[in-house]
């Protein structure tokens, strides 16, 4: 995506301020080029390059940096401060009753989104529905009944009806009893004024509170045209950013952003219903920095464990830090991790170990390490309740009964054996931490860091 490739490069260049007390013209030169080359090669509009570049020069010369402040930490706060101001504040979507309306065009992942949406309002104890009415795409009604289904959600569609206005009326009335309606609307290959006619007469049946323009991540400079006809037809107040999991570069999104002068509502980060995160401005912007999320990190988590549906008198995850550390709770763990989505998107969320950790490992390490995750996960299945519980008294002729059962090698369960004593002697020590300060030192460690010496043996599954 657009600020992937950005973020590394910045990262780069940041680096290279280390140990600086005092910033040159020509540092700030060379970081505004990165920034720069980086937009425009992911399809932002020129304009809004210039922009942001000139603010972060001129900021970075002539604002006085705070005593004792290192130059990496202080343009690094400029840079931060501005691509917030670029992308925005995120849409204003209260948790309450109200109507929704999406528009792009065909393929740009409005069904998709709809379904994701609507899960989303559900974990905020709101009930959704949503209400399908694309005539034009065969297969619409399928999938999006699919996807409501999976999301479990209210749905209303009528395969039959070709009226899509009357649909959005019927739907409006057969979902009477929910408190978030998410009226999905047909695309097109390109704009047409049919498509346009048609969704400015569904707006005026269901008269949206808010109006999403939902976007592939992969739309380059045509964002531009869509968004303004869009707006001028029905009024865009935010954008859905699709298929960020993808190598997509997304600046035409941003552009898009600009154009309306809307804001991003919801990022679409992979295929399942639960791949959504509603955009948050500071936080997307410290994981491109490699400065984590914890607030979308502990949303993830939080998320994750009620999917592994642990109940608490079964595996508390805070007992681990009061007694012995078994096995039973390092395949828990795991299972709350695949849970929480792709490794790598988890890793950006950590303070120190997103960012510049991650672009030095290979680029298939996240992939390498979740086959890894899943090996151990069924060599774990393949023993005793006994072996899980007491894993040092695991001897050779279980080692080789074990790797036997599960169809793996001996080394293979060898190296969870290991895995399992360095995480262990992690556990130890936290568990010899006597005080929440003591906690929160370690965190800052980390942080500053780069997280790396901080975790210690918990290397990488």
């Amino acid at each position: 995506m657009v600020l992937d490739d950005l973020g590394s490069s910045l990262r780069g260049s940041l680096d290279k301020l280390r140990g600086k007390s005092r910033i040159s013209e020509e540092d700030v030169d060379e970081i505004v080029k990165e920034i720069q080359r980086s937009l425009i090669s992911a399809d932002v509009e020129i304009s809004l390059v210039q922009e942001l570049s000139d603010n972060i020069k001129e900021r970075a010369m002539e604002e006085e940096p705070p005593a004792g402040t290192p130059a990496r930490d202080f343009v690094l706060r400029i840079v931060y401060e501005e691509l917030v101001e670029l992308i925005g504040d995120s849409t204003e979507l209260p948790l309450e009753e109200q109507t929704i309306l999406l528009a792009g065009l065909q393929g740009s992942g409005k069904t998709t989104s709809a379904a994701k949406m609507a899960w989303w309002f559900s974990t905020k104890g709101l009930r959704p529905a949503v209400i399908q009415t694309d005539t034009f795409r065969p297969g619409a009604y399928d999938q999006a009944k699919e996807m409501a289904e999976r999301a479990e959600v209210d749905f209303y569609g009528n395969p039959d009806n070709d009226d899509p206005v009357e649909i959005a009326r019927n739907g409006l009335e057969e979902t009477s009893d929910a408190d978030v309606h998410i009226v999905d609307t047909a695309g097109r290959h390109a704009l047409e004024d049919d498509l346009i006619d048609e969704i400015e007469e569904i707006e005026d049946v269901v008269e949206p509170d808010t109006s999403l323009l939902v976007l592939d991540a992969a739309i380059g400079q045509g964002a531009k045209d869509q968004a303004q006809q869009f707006d001028e037809s029905i009024g865009i107040d935010g954008v859905v950013i699709t298929k960020l999991d993808g190598t997509a570069k997304g600046g035409g999104a941003l552009t898009a952003v600009d154009q309306t002068d809307s804001s991003i509502a919801f990022l679409g980060t992979g295929e399942e219903v639960q791949d959504v995160e509603r955009f948050e401005p500071d936080g997307f912007i410290s994981r491109l920095l490699g400065m984590g999320d914890l607030s979308q990190l502990a949303e993830r988590v939080e998320r994750a464990m009620q999917q592994t549906e642990i109940e608490e008198d079964d595996w508390d995850p805070e007992d681990m830090l009061q007694g012995q550390f078994t096995l039973n709770d390092m395949q828990k763990q795991m299972e709350a991790m695949n849970n929480m989505g792709p490794l790598d998107q988890v890793m950006d969320m950590i303070p120190g170990f997103g960012g510049g950790i991650k672009d030095q490992l290979p680029d298939d390490a996240m992939d390498v390490t979740q086959e890894r995750m899943r090996k151990f996960s069924v060599i774990m299945d393949s023993m005793t309740e006994a072996e899980k519980e007491y894993p040092k008294a695991i001897g050779a002729s279980q080692i080789e009964r074990i790797a036997r059962g599960s169809g793996t090698d001996e080394e293979d369960v060898r190296e969870l054996l290991q895995q399992y004593k360095m995480m262990e002697k992690t556990i130890k020590q936290f568990q010899g931490m006597g005080s929440e300060q003591e906690m929160q030192r370690m965190m800052k460690q980390m942080q500053q860091g780069g997280g790396g010496g901080g975790m210690g043996g918990m290397g990488p599954f």
